[in-house]
């Protein structure tokens, strides 16, 4: 049975099947047809990986394992399996923290635009290798010139500088290539679709701690940090690039630790085949680099999802924890599915383990755990054990006293927006129209917007005296004036003036 250096999954017809914490972060695979028992196997894994003081982050996509966090239920299927295994079924709570993108169903994740980087912003926009590289261009500009790339709207100011600054765009082309306005042009329709699925959400400060998700409570279990992710399943993009985000700062800020003799987080990928949906050659690569080096950092990475295929091989190489629920073998896919399922297991004599895989029943699944120096265990047929908390998601009611109550509640509530490109970009457009208006710059075009004002004549209207010609940062500040004066109808003036003329002036709402 399960002791303090072992996590207990299950038992087979012979022995209890358990999980060596020492070699827990040399990653895994929990694969299995949709309604097998998925979803209880990665919740009972979770609570384990806690009771032994080793915190986890998880999505939860339909719910369900927001249960961990409430009392379990002495159920007639949760009590019997208990006893068919040889255990005693015991109730439990755990330290959950739930979060959320969007800031709705837990405490908001946030990063900036600059730990994001070009790579991976220009995945969840979906560029070609042109646009990205214009975004890469854009974002060595912002470093050698000091403008802060923390949200959406800093990204957006700057490609507007870009676009429409053509002495800009030589400067650029001169040093590191072509920047064509037609690419920032399609950068920037990418970037609106992205902030029409709520990416305006993540991108910003405060920007998440990811030690805070390596916290324990006072009896020293782990943290279960749990990623409300049913709405963020409607931005698939958003939640791969996230998650692939959260593997690689990881990677970059944890020290170097060897084989821990736990691990010191563990991270579960659920749906995984959209990490991998569509991904060029190039990201698959440092995903595998990510995954096969991220253990010595002491971090286990456990894939989740229905079908063995959806993890690349290159990938799936580094999986040596194995938990195989029920697949289905109709068509040929399934039944390719099927056949290279059973050849990642290392056979047991007793069993043809294809046949076996598509007759488990719901809560069993085949198993194979790495034992002793690291090699894998023989595949084994195996009832899982219950998990100890409740098995279904808990009510809202019972989410919103758990975020009250959390510790993080103060940290990430409220947003941060300091001075970035944005405002630096404009208050230098606002400098120009100054000079250029005698002036009168952009206050006065607002303010002559929403009351019905009009900037001075130019003087000299004789023939042959043309009007002259607007700077770039004239435009920037026309355009910003034209912007407010026409949203009065949909707003107070008054809010107009604190909240979108402030920003745009530096100032802080």
């Amino acid at each position: 049975m399960a002791d303090a250096k072992t996590i207990l999954i299950g038992k087979s017809e012979t022995k209890y099947e358990e999980l060596t914490l020492r070699l827990a972060n040399r990653h895994g695979l929990v694969t299995g047809a949709t309604g097998t028992g998925k979803t209880v196997t990665l919740q009972k894994l979770a609570e384990g990986f806690s009771a032994n003081g080793v915190p986890v982050f998880t999505a939860d996509i339909k719910g369900d394992l927001s249960g961990a966090a409430a009392m379990g239920n002495a159920l007639p299927p949760f009590v019997n399996r208990a006893k068919e295994i040889g255990v005693e079924y015991k109730a439990e709570q755990y330290p959950v923290v739930f979060w959320d993108l969007f800031g709705e169903q837990g405490h908001p994740i946030r990063a900036t635009v600059a730990e994001m980087g070009p790579l991976l912003l220009a995945r969840l926009m979906e560029l070609n290798e042109t646009q990205e590289g214009v975004l890469n261009i854009l974002f060595r500009y912002a470093d050698e010139h000091g403008l802060l790339l923390l949200d959406l709207k800093d990204l957006r100011a700057l490609l507007a500088e870009l676009g429409n600054n053509k002495e800009l765009q030589a400067e650029l082309q001169s040093t590191y290539g072509n920047v064509s306005p037609a690419s920032v042009g399609a950068i920037q329709r990418q970037l609106l679709v992205l902030e029409n699925q709520g990416g305006s959400n993540f991108f910003g400060e405060p920007a998440l701690e990811l030690a805070d998700f390596m916290k324990h409570d006072e009896e020293g279990r782990g943290h279960i940090n749990i990623l409300a992710a049913d709405k963020l399943m409607k931005s698939p993009r958003l939640y791969a690039t996230f998650l692939l985000w959260m593997l690689s700062e990881l990677f970059e800020q944890l020290p170097e630790v060897g084989d821990p003799e736990k691990p010191k987080l563990v991270f579960f990928f659920d749906e995984a085949h959209l990490l991998f949906d569509n991904a060029p050659a190039a990201l698959i690569d440092a995903i595998e680099q990510v995954v096969r080096l991220i253990r010595s950092k002491g971090v286990g990475v456990y894939f989740v999802t229905q079908n063995p295929l959806d993890v690349p091989d290159k990938v799936g190489a580094q999986l040596g924890n194995r938990v195989q629920h029920a697949l289905r073998a109709f068509t040929p896919r399934e039944q390719k599915a099927v056949k290279a399922a059973a050849e990642t297991f290392r056979p047991n004599p007793k069993f043809r383990t294809s046949e076996v895989i598509t007759n488990l029943g719901v809560g069993e699944a085949l198993v194979s755990v790495l034992e002793g120096k690291g090699a894998p265990s023989m595949v084994e047929r195996t009832l899982i054990a219950p998990p100890g908390g409740r098995v279904g998601p808990i009510t809202p009611q019972e989410r919103a006293a758990l975020m009250r109550e959390s510790p993080f509640r103060s940290k990430y509530t409220e947003t941060v927006d300091r001075e970035s490109a944005f405002e630096m970009l404009a208050a230098k457009a606002e400098e120009a129209a100054k000079a250029a208006q005698g002036g009168g710059g952009l206050l006065g075009n607002v303010l002559g917007g929403l009351f019905g004002g009009s900037a001075p004549a130019p003087t000299g209207r004789g023939r042959g005296t043309a009007r002259p010609q607007q700077s770039m940062a004239e435009k920037i500040a026309t355009s910003a004036a034209r912007s407010v004066a026409t949203s009065v109808g949909r707003q107070i003036g008054t809010a107009i003036v604190r909240g979108v003329l402030g920003s745009l002036l530096g100032g802080r709402r």
